[in-house]
């Protein structure tokens, strides 16, 4: 019986990430926001809050929760799932739900954000880094979390729709996950950024551009590949417990 090899990963203390992220200083620094800038899977908490509160119809909120458990059950795609869980929204007004993603994201989500991600954004802005925020999670979402970091909209790239006169439509306009989030950053002209920031298998496509890649609270399927790549990862002191 043949035994698996496990390779070595290199684990940093908060002094050697933050010495090695701003040794050189990056001109461009690209984070991946669930999981990464905060904990949990804001996406995913505000859809099940959003359906709880009554913000979407009852077949709408039937038809998404059918839907995510076939996402669970390997039937649907991640990219499908990440862009019907923009589309759901179809039909309300943009300012709406703009009000309810603030209400959901400083109630819900503020409290984890990890301190060592916040400082180091600080950090970079205060010395000019260029940085961008990309994420699967819709974007009024991800652009209300991420002014708290002082990362303007502009800077944004998430699972969005078109909106028509104020209101939301069903119709894609970018859904960036897994190779998605390297594809987006082509887009926008950011090919090579000098670091990129992620926690999952999502996020491996991107963090594969960088000139230095920091997985941040890897998951176990991240941490494989960084172990193979020889990345180094950072834990926030909240995901280790005590």
């Amino acid at each position: 019986m043949t035994s698996v090899q496990t390779l070595p990963v290199v684990r940093l203390t908060t002094p050697e990430f933050f010495g090695s992220v701003l040794s050189p200083w990056p001109a461009i620094a690209v984070f991946d926001c669930d999981g990464t800038l905060w904990g949990g899977d804001a996406g995913y908490g505000f859809m099940v809050w959003s359906l709880e509160s009554g913000l979407v119809s009852r077949n709408a909120s039937d038809w998404i929760d059918s839907r995510y458990r076939l996402y669970l059950s390997g039937d649907v795609s991640e990219e499908a799932m990440c862009g019907e869980m923009v589309q759901v929204y179809a039909g309300l007004r943009e300012d709406e739900l703009r009000k309810a993603t603030a209400e959901y994201f400083h109630t819900q989500i503020e409290p984890q954000i990890f301190p060592e991600m916040r400082e180091l954004v600080a950090q970079l802005r205060a010395a000019g880094t260029e940085i961008w925020a990309v994420s699967s999670t819709n974007n009024w979402l991800i652009e209300e979390g991420v002014r708290d970091f002082g990362i303007s909209p502009e800077r944004v790239l998430a699972a969005r729709v078109r909106v028509k006169a104020g209101s939301i439509t069903s119709e894609l306009l970018d859904v960036p996950t897994d190779k998605g989030k390297a594809l987006s950053l082509a887009r926008v002209g950011v090919t090579a950024p000098d670091v990129v920031f992620g926690n999952s298998i999502h996020d491996a496509a991107m963090l594969s551009i960088a000139k230095r890649a920091y997985p941040v609270n890897a998951t176990p399927a991240l941490l494989q590949i960084a172990a193979e790549k020889g990345w180094p990862v950072f834990y926030p002191q909240s995901t280790l417990g005590n």
